[in-house]
């Protein structure tokens, strides 16, 4: 059977946790942060998981992650 190819726009944005969950980060931090509120730049400094609906697509995009 053939190696399968990494999705290299997923492999950027999203990695796997240890119990095999899809992270990501937040959108919208890069800039015009001035009118956001400390409490939301803050929480977007952590990463989320993805949501169920989306993981396992998600997970044939890094089958090697």
């Amino acid at each position: 059977m053939p190696k399968l190819k990494t999705n290299k726009a997923v492999k950027k944005r999203m990695w796997l946790t240890k119990k095999g969950r899809v992270k990501r980060g937040y959108t919208g931090k890069r800039h015009i942060l001035t009118k956001k509120s400390r409490k939301r730049k803050r929480v977007m400094r952590q990463g989320t998981l993805v949501d169920k609906t989306f993981e396992k697509s998600m997970k044939r995009m890094l089958p090697y992650g």
